[in-house]
């Protein structure tokens, strides 16, 4: 269904967003893409040879010039990014470095040239996570961040977010203490299909951090809520082809061989076919314990691999209490 043209006169109102950042402009209704690329210029100080604008669903990426102008009274409905340095960043770029003189200056051979698969390359610029941020509030937020980045980086991750065009605005962590009551602990959220997903990324007392393997399976969920916001079948297909995905492209940890023997075998992981909350999965949220599902009471919910985190974090603080002659709270 086509989209109605503002009233005469009416103002048309666009919101984009640039590091995580929303940002919303009002234009005459006779305004197009140009127009917003030059205020973009005018009040952000970006040029306009530096903006890219990645517009889902369906545009993809677009970038001044443009031989065809598209009116701005038709991207209301639309999510627009701007994909481009601050002026602060490329003044840091700009600034000449001392580069150190090596103690000892010789020839080196020429090392060979290595093919880079510039598609590759431009696909996973583009379908990533556009922003890691860690809660600087909290203990640690360095480790945080190289979690984070850790999980952007992570080889499954980047081959099923390129396969299925997933670009997501922020990646952050939750604090535990904000998503945790008597009934349940919510694991990830996902907020407005992509604009921004947290995940539990820390244990419950602040000492260190939980599983890689549960987390990244939680992020693949949440993932899958870019999609479909409902925990409908197309929802767990989907949820569970990406898992898939993300196991057989981890080259890093043997998801996949040289050749084309793929060694992935999910009851190995888990016992059921998939994970079971009991309906504690509202909104878009991961919860784990939650109860008024139709597969189970809580003491079902929490799935092999939940178990064993959780199992692996108790015996590190009785070894913690051991060590210092058994002083300090018991969980």
């Amino acid at each position: 269904m086509a989209e109605e043209a503002p009233v005469s006169g009416e103002l048309v109102e666009i919101t984009f967003t640039h590091h995580g950042t929303p940002h919303t402009f009002d234009f005459p209704p006779e305004s197009t893409i140009a127009d917003l690329s030059d205020r973009i210029d005018n009040d952000f100080s970006i040029p306009r040879t530096n903006q890219k604008f990645m517009i889902t669903p369906k545009l993809g990426i677009l970038k001044p010039p443009f031989a065809d102008p598209i009116p701005l009274s038709t991207l209301k409905s639309k999510k627009i990014v701007l994909l481009a340095p601050t002026p602060a960043e490329l003044a840091s770029l700009a600034s000449p470095r001392p580069s150190p003189r090596p103690p000892n200056p010789t020839i080196k051979p020429v090392a060979p040239y290595r093919h880079r698969d510039w598609q590759k390359a431009q696909e996973e610029a583009t379908y990533t996570f556009q922003t890691i941020l860690p809660l600087r509030y909290l203990p640690g937020p360095a480790r945080s961040q190289k979690f984070l980045e850790r999980l952007r980086d992570d080889p499954g991750i980047k081959a099923s977010m390129r396969k299925h065009r997933f670009s997501v605005g922020v990646l952050t962590e939750m604090n535990p203490a904000e998503h945790t009551t008597h009934e349940s602990r919510t694991l990830g959220l996902n907020r407005n299909r992509g604009e921004v997903i947290e995940l539990r990324i820390r244990t419950d007392a602040y000492d260190g951090y939980r599983d890689y393997k549960v987390i990244r399976d939680t992020l693949c969920h949440e993932l899958a809520h870019n999609v479909f916001g409902d925990h409908d079948r197309n929802f767990w297909d989907l949820c569970k082809s990406i898992e898939k995905e993300v196991l057989e492209a981890d080259w890093k940890h043997g998801g996949q061989a040289i050749s084309n023997e793929v060694f992935y075998d999910r009851e190995e992981r888990e016992e059921s076919g998939g994970l079971v909350d009991g309906g504690g999965w509202s909104g878009g949220e991961f919860v784990l314990g939650g109860n008024g599902g139709k597969h189970g009471a809580p003491s079902q919910m929490l799935n092999r691999r939940e178990a064993m985190a959780k199992a692996a974090e108790e015996r590190m603080r009785r070894q913690r209490d051991a060590g210092s002659g058994g002083s300090g709270a018991s969980a």
